[in-house]
């Protein structure tokens, strides 16, 4: 039952009004998780449970904290830069083609980078929004500047929009959505 008690509490942080948030709420609520992650699981790094325990955190860090799951950096590209970049993050794909829960509608996880880290321009057909949940993030959005985001703020991502993510002294943790075309197939990685 420590999973599904996770996907509700992940459900009930997607509280947002943009339709995306809804589309992953419904789909956490409907999933039928195993009852615990038996393989692969391991710890998340200090810096980023340093800020899941920090005050303003989303009370949903401390289930997420105290849950063994399966954290490595994501996969979502082959690219070498890319590889090399994702060393400083984490991720767990709740729901998705490679999630805990199998879905081809939705891709839904966690994810976090550690501190003085970068996670260049991309772009990808799925909509996206990340929920922040700890911590400090810098976004870019387009052609705009980088804009800090901290817990319970969002980054919300049309298909094809250039994004980019840098963070400073502080790691983050955040729940991302990918809705609608949800392959990798045209993700692409400028760095």
């Amino acid at each position: 039952m420590q999973l599904k008690a996770l996907f509700e509490a992940v459900a009930q942080a997607l509280d947002g009004p943009l339709d995306i948030e809804g589309h992953g709420r419904e789909a956490l609520l409907r999933a039928e998780p195993p009852d615990a992650v038996t393989n692969g699981n391991t710890a998340l790094p200090a810096s980023v449970l340093e800020q899941m325990q920090a005050p303003g955190a989303h009370p949903v860090c401390a289930l997420i904290a105290k849950t063994p799951l399966p954290w490595a950096p994501p996969g979502t590209s082959s690219d070498p830069k890319y590889i090399a970049d994702s060393l400083a993050k984490v991720h767990v794909e709740l729901l998705g083609p490679g999630g805990l829960v199998k879905s081809d509608q939705v891709r839904l996880g966690l994810y976090g980078m550690l501190p003085n880290a970068e996670y260049g321009i991309r772009t990808h057909p799925a909509e996206e929004i990340y929920v922040m949940l700890a911590g400090e993030v810098d976004w870019i959005r387009g052609d705009n500047p980088y804009q800090s985001h901290g817990p319970n703020e969002r980054s919300y991502h049309p298909s094809m929009l250039p994004h980019a993510t840098r963070t400073t002294d502080k790691a983050f943790m955040s729940i991302y959505i990918w809705h609608g075309d949800i392959s990798t197939e045209n993700y692409v990685y400028s760095g």
